[in-house]
């Protein structure tokens, strides 16, 4: 009997026949229930480590466990193959971002298929093709019909390095979250997505998301960021101009001895004509000094500064001139561009007062307080107003609702929710991405490109040199006719944002060749919602985000039903680390698909990685646990592919009989392990981890058995049974020794084993027997057993006896069938 088996072998028959008879393609009219299970779809980079191939590896064993618990498994894949990395390719090396794309695309689909992974390939998606993007333009086109899809002049976040608009989101710590390049401020007219429109929506029914991780949830509504406040305006004391304010303390309005506004806002251009010559030329210093800065900067890691403009606004209750600043810590594009600095009631506003020595103005004092003199630090509590006119004495709370109320009398303002989010800018100025669908016609203005004239195909051979906008330079793209008058147009150059792709991707998998269409609404009706999404945390304000508010949007239009939450369940992996650091070439510590299946198998890959760690956990790639996955593997063959010819006898789906406690634990072993697996698919835990385990003490069990008893039925069942336990998570080794068996269909189209109660119970349990917490005795007892008979055989034990040494017995604690504690005294 050889030790090993030649798994190289093995993994490829298996693959090639799963290839040929399509065994993982997903029938529409299948009658079984659903279940729609998804990673997500991954850029085309070019080569896969064993980092990535967890992700994979765990969807695939949870789509391997749902097909053989009798569902319609749908599990396709696809390519989010626009960005900027094809572009980079394009300049550093020469070559065109089409070419590297699809070569990365080809390897890394040669790469997933060598994972063994049950991926309907007949599904699969490339969002560069025409035929995916052009959906991509219809969709824009519609939310332009809505008004959801609309272009401005707006600050934007530039990437000096790649030349583009990065949205809030890509802004990481002040940088470009590609490049690691310092972003600065520009003004620009792009096209944005009004995902505000969505936001009561998006935040309420984050509730509804049980199935997603609260921490996920959490940082979506933190990034939604919902505040009830008041919004009013003080008017500009000589001068027609107001400036609108919004505050969640508006009874602090009495405390308030500074304005403090954007350079960019408005209303400084007003300012520039009452105020000095000298002052207008400061202020206009002060704004090209921020040009460069990005957003994080000025609000977060800038220190907070700002000068006096020499103009005034008029404190529309206490009707005191209040001075008006441009800092730069107010920024024109967020809020109303503008703030009320309250010293005594906000810190911020108390620090900036005390390094340019304004006015602290107490309004609040705390209930039942006394002032004592100047404050030494803001006090940002609610209390009792104090210095308020007709306000003084009331509580913070009653305050807020009646200036709000006196505001709105007043004609200035009143109640308001704001958001912190803000809307999608969804303008890039790139070549490899989807071609936004507006013409610019001088007779007809702004002009969307009919639904007959899509795609909007990207032109090949575009120089493509790192600088601003390659469309934008090929005159050949730019130069249209206008669909209205026919006259001579320009064509919009820049492209979307690659998060438009992916926000909708899922839908297209159902229905990927139809060419009428982007997907038939009979099919979403059928498919959708994705029962579990698998994939990294870092997506949670950005994909996640907005493919909600996509699907929501679909929903309004009737183009799905159900609910209008794409996602019913979501799952974060934990990354792969190689001696303690994260992969990349740079350190040369990446482990290579490649290498890994030749050297050790694909099998033995994807039980360390379903094995080292639960899923959602950081874990550590290792020669020893991937060896040891290793030897487990050859310990199955040995265990069971001798014993395969007389193992036919013996039917996995009937129980054995057993006559000796070898063989009742041997076979209750098996349905531990049969039970354990269908636990962790059914809590949505996945913890694989300890389904492998158990699937290691049976192996050991069936090990010995080989050695002892090989003829015994329930041995033979075990043999039998193996395969089908280990086939989600092993799947060439199990499909191998399932075809030995003498079965013509593959093992992945079988169910699996129901566990069995008979099977399952045990004539004994042990007991562990504590005397004050200390473990004094293990004793055999029926399962079952009551706590004073429990208590009794206890008693009973003399080691027991001799830790009592006639002390008073005070209490006894009982954990039916595990503990029996004596406390004495």
């Amino acid at each position: 009997m050889a030790d090993t088996y030649d798994f190289a072998a093995v993994e490829r028959a298996a693959q090639e026949r799963w290839e040929r008879e399509g065994i993982y393609r997903a029938a529409d009219s299948d009658p079984r229930p659903k279940y729609y299970v998804l990673e997500m779809l991954p850029y085309p980079s070019g080569d896969l480590h064993v980092g990535h191939a967890k992700n994979y590896t765990l969807g695939d064993a949870v789509a391997r466990s749902m097909r053989m618990l009798g569902y319609n498994v749908l599990h396709p894949m696809g390519w989010d193959a626009f960005g900027l990395p094809a572009e980079n390719a394009a300049i550093q090396r020469g070559i065109d971002p089409a070419t590297w794309t699809r070569s990365n695309i080809a390897n890394m689909q040669r790469q997933i298929r060598l994972m063994g992974t049950s991926y309907d390939w007949s599904r699969e998606i490339a969002t560069c093709d025409p035929e995916y993007y052009r959906w991509n333009q219809w969709l824009f086109l519609r939310l332009y019909e809505e008004g959801l899809a609309y272009k401005r002049e707006a600050p934007v976040n530039w990437c000096p390095k790649d030349q583009t608009v990065l949205a809030n989101e890509q802004v990481i710590d002040g940088r470009c979250w590609r490049c690691s390049t310092l972003v600065e401020r520009r003004n620009l007219s792009q096209w944005f997505l009004k995902i505000t429109a969505y936001a009561d929506r998006l935040l309420n029914d984050l509730d509804k998301l049980e199935g997603w991780p609260e921490r996920t949830r959490t940082m979506q509504r933190n990034w939604i960021g919902r505040s009830e406040g008041t919004q009013f305006s003080f008017a500009v004391d000589g001068a027609d101009a107001t400036i609108d304010v919004f505050t969640t303390r508006v009874d602090t309005v009495f405390g308030v001895t500074f304005l403090a506004i954007a350079p960019e806002h408005p209303v400084v251009e007003t300012l520039k004509g009452i105020i000095s010559k000298k002052n207008a030329a400061a202020i206009e210093a002060f704004a090209e000094s921020l040009r460069s800065k990005s957003e994080l900067e000025r609000t977060s890691l800038m220190e907070k500064d700002g000068f006096f403009t020499g103009a005034y606004a008029i404190n529309p209750l206490s009707h005191e001139r209040v001075p008006i600043w441009v800092t730069n810590y107010v920024l024109a594009d967020y809020g109303t561009g503008a703030v009320m600095g309250v010293p005594a009631h906000d810190e911020r506003d108390f620090d900036f007062a005390k390094k340019h020595a304004l006015p602290i103005a107490q309004v609040i004092s705390a209930p039942g307080g006394e002032i004592a003199g100047p404050l030494e630090a803001a006090y940002t509590d609610d209390g009792r107003l104090i210095a308020s006119g007709d306000y003084s004495g009331m509580s913070s709370e009653r305050a807020r609702q009646a200036i709000a109320e006196r505001f709105a009398a007043m004609g200035i303002g009143g109640k308001v929710v704001n958001f912190r989010f803000r809307d999608w800018l969804v303008s890039r100025q790139r070549y490899w991405g989807t071609p936004i669908p507006i013409v610019y016609c001088d007779a007809c203005g702004e002009v969307p490109v009919p639904d007959d004239q899509l795609p909007i195909i990207l032109p090949a051979d575009v120089p493509i040199t790192g600088e601003g906008s390659p469309l934008a330079r090929d005159a050949a793209f730019v130069n249209a006719t206008c669909p209205k008058c026919g006259g001579a147009a320009r064509r919009e150059s820049d492209t979307m944002d690659t998060f438009f792709e992916s926000s909708w991707y899922y839908l297209r998998y159902l229905d990927p060749r139809n060419a009428e269409r982007p997907w038939e609404p009979g099919k979403a009706r059928h498919w959708m919602n994705v029962d579990q999404y698998i994939g990294g945390a870092e997506h949670a304000v950005l994909h996640l985000l907005y493919s909600r508010f996509f699907y929501k949007f679909f929903r309004d239009k009737g183009w799905t039903d159900g609910r209008d939450e794409p996602f019913e369940r979501l799952f974060h992996q934990g990354m792969v680390l190689c001696n303690g650091e994260k992969m990349s070439k740079s350190r040369g510590n990446v482990v290579g698909i490649d290498e890994t299946a030749q050297k050790n198998g694909v099998d033995a890959m994807r039980l360390f990685l379903l094995y080292v760690t639960p899923p959602e956990d950081t874990s550590d790639w290792t020669d020893e646990g991937i060896n040891g996955r290793v030897r487990f593997l050859n310990r199955v063959w040995r265990a069971c592919e001798p014993y395969l010819a007389a193992a036919k006898a013996v039917s996995p789906r009937v129980l054995p009989p057993t006559s000796t406690p070898d063989e009742k634990a041997l076979v209750r072993a098996v349905h531990v392990a049969a039970k354990c697996a269908i636990d962790e698919v059914a809590s949505r835990r996945f913890h694989f981890n300890t389904v492998i385990a158990k699937l290691d003490e049976l192996v050991n069990a069936m090990t010995s058995a080989a050695q002892k008893m090989p003829e015994s039925p329930a041995f033979l069942y075990a043999v039998h049974a193996l395969p089908l336990l280990l086939a989600p998570y092993a799947p060439h080794i199990a499909d191998e020794l399932w075809s030995r068996l003498g079965y013509d269909a593959s093992i992945h189209l079988e169910r699996v084993i129901e566990p069995d109660d008979a099977a399952l119970a045990v004539d004994e349990i042990t007991l562990v027997v504590q005397v004050n917490g200390k473990i004094r005795a293990r004793i055999q007892a029926a399962p079952g057993i009551g706590e004073d008979d429990a208590f009794a055989l206890a008693m009973a034990d003399a080691n027991v006896q001799s830790q009592l040494d006639g002390k008073q017995i005070r209490k006894r604690i009982y954990v039916p069938d595990k503990l029996v504690n004596i406390v004495v005294g």
